[in-house]
């Protein structure tokens, strides 16, 4: 698979990647379990993203936010 996500995406990926584990686990916002897990895996996925710079989405729709050389 080739690179899709860009610098810009990459950063805002990662900083809601944190900001949804916070509120999973750190913050207690969230009291219901369902929404806690919820909150945790999209976080683990932005996380993910954010590291490896491959969204399947992007590569199912076409689209790239990085700049190609």
């Amino acid at each position: 698979m080739t690179v899709n996500v860009g610098t810009a995406d990459r950063a805002v990926r990662a900083i809601l990647g944190v900001a949804l584990l916070y509120v999973a686990f750190a913050s207690g916002m969230l009291d219901a379990t369902v929404w806690k897990w919820v909150a945790a895996a999209a976080g683990v996925v932005m996380l993910t993203v954010a590291a490896i710079r491959i969204c399947p989405v992007y590569s199912l729709i076409g689209l790239k936010t990085c700049k190609t050389t």
